[in-house]
């Protein structure tokens, strides 16, 4: 499959992406932990078939601290042991969150309670931000077949204002 586009080829395109990125950067300000927004966004990345998104956060993950053990279960997280309660929790938010059109109320009230169980306020609405924000990613992504591959971590921080 051939790259159909570079969003960055695009005015208005490089535009949105950069603030994109810098709005994302908010998120770094959280207490959420850096390693648990990267598996979310993970998740959804390979919910969503996104080879690059797969490519940045399996590698920011590691870089974070993550072990090729939990990166390797993500996408089998509810058959295993490697993930905290908080953590399933939050991967169960980030698959409803991403898979709306498959369910009729969308996130269960029983992920719900469980998120709320584990995170404080800011957790909350950070996680809710992160997954909103990766989905739109992966969706930009898909459209214009951006690849996977070749990903170096950090290399974004040059779209920071």
């Amino acid at each position: 499959m051939e790259p159909r586009f570079d969003l960055f080829d695009s005015p208005t395109a490089a535009k949105v992406a950069k603030r994109f990125y810098n709005v994302s950067l908010a998120l770094e300000e959280s207490t959420l932990p850096k390693s648990l927004r990267e598996l979310v966004e993970l998740r959804v990345g390979q919910i969503n078939g996104c080879g690059f998104c797969v490519d940045i956060h399996t590698k920011e993950a590691a870089a974070a601290g993550e072990s090729a053990v939990r990166l390797a279960l993500v996408s089998a997280w509810r058959h295993s042991t490697v993930f905290t309660e908080a953590e399933r929790a939050a991967l169960a938010l980030a698959e409803e969150g991403t898979r709306l059109a498959d369910s009729a109320q969308g996130v269960t009230d029983e992920t719900w309670a469980e998120v709320r169980k584990h995170f404080d306020d800011d957790e909350v609405g950070t996680l809710v931000c992160v997954i909103s924000l990766i989905n739109a990613a992966t969706r930009m992504n898909v459209m214009v077949h951006k690849q996977g591959g070749d990903y170096e971590p950090g290399m974004f921080a040059k779209l920071s204002n």
